[in-house]
């Protein structure tokens, strides 16, 4: 293998710049309100996805609106081309960056999803993409569906928290030094530490259907957005191409049993992924052709997980279909 040590800066994620907590009594100056947020997203990014997912499964839909950016950046970043006249109809802005600017006419930092902005104010209140879904699963209890699921459940929360840091530094972000490595030894590295991980979680998956406890929390949603991006982008356009994601039958057969599960296939839009990744990143893909492939068919084929037990949503009940003007058109 390759020894290229040069001193090419290389990809390093930034850190969240707004981590303000909307909390359930409003000690640290945003109480959770139903009507009073919008969650800002990009169904093509995976970070998002996550907040999405826990939004869906745990029916906050009425409570926390969705607004959806374009899969397609300009130079001001996220934008809200997809609404008529290119405003977000409730926020009435045309760039997520007017809200953070709104909080912070001095910044100047990067522009990114998921983001949950104050209506009444128009201000970002915060970018923290890792801490959303578990404060979701939290804070907005009291304006959870009845049969919510308990994502994060206090009992586990030290295991959910230690697989999910293995997760986000191996599985998550390791793609991005992937694809965006500068220098053969980076990309040498994190493409061994993908693999190494996605081996190490298939072992632990091909004993049980969820990754702690017996359903779903944030630690699931989190690798599977990963996942479900995995063939569609990642092992072409970010060579992670040891393998496929449909030739680890453990980690296919795992991520196809949340794909069908109601609350968690119906907010990815692959359409979305592929334009996103495939225009955007000019420096990976200069033509900016969108391929094909990959057939997806094989997303809604038998899993035969069940046979491993556990409950999906454990004493909850699975969420209704997802509001009309946030349904997908089918894609397969």
């Amino acid at each position: 293998m390759g020894t290229d040590t040069s001193d090419k800066p290389e990809f390093k994620r930034s850190p969240s710049g707004f981590v303000d907590r909307i909390t359930a009594d409003g000690s640290e100056g945003w109480p959770v309100e139903p009507g009073r947020y919008r969650l800002v997203v990009s169904r093509a990014c995976p970070w998002a996805n996550r907040a999405m997912i826990a939004r869906r499964l745990l029916g906050l839909e009425p409570t926390l609106s969705l607004a959806v950016a374009d899969p397609i950046q300009d130079e001001r970043s996220w934008r809200f081309t997809l609404d008529p006249d290119g405003r977000d109809p409730v926020l009435g802005i045309r760039y997520l960056a007017e809200a953070y600017h709104a909080r912070d006419p001095e910044y100047t930092g990067g522009i990114s999803v998921p983001a949950i902005v104050d209506v009444p104010s128009g201000k970002l209140v915060t970018n923290d993409y890792l801490r959303i879904p578990a404060e979701l699963a939290t804070e907005w209890r009291s304006l959870h569906r009845a049969g919510a699921p308990d994502l994060y459940p206090e009992p586990l929360r030290d295991e959910i928290e230690e697989i999910s840091e293995e997760i986000f530094r191996d599985v998550n972000n390791g793609v991005y030094v992937c694809g965006f490595a500068r220098t053969q030894r980076t990309y040498e590295r994190a493409f061994t530490a993908l693999f190494d991980r996605l081996d190490a979680l298939s072992d632990r998956l091909a004993r049980r259907r969820y990754l702690v406890g017996d359903s779903i929390t944030v630690a699931d949603i989190a690798l599977f957005v990963t996942l479900v991006r995995f063939d569609a982008v990642y092992h072409g356009h970010f060579k992670c191409n040891r393998n496929k994601l449909t030739e680890m039958p453990v980690l296919w057969a795992y991520a196809r049993d949340l794909f069908q599960t109601p609350g968690i296939g119906d907010t990815v839009d692959f359409d979305h992924i592929k334009r996103h990744y495939y225009v955007v990143h000019h420096e990976i893909n200069p033509s900016g052709i969108v391929p094909l492939g990959p057939d997806l068919s094989g997303w809604l084929a038998p899993h035969g997980r069940e046979e491993l037990g556990g409950r999906p949503f454990g004493d909850g009940t699975p969420p209704g279909p997802p509001p009309e003007e946030e349904r997908l058109p089918a894609q397969f």
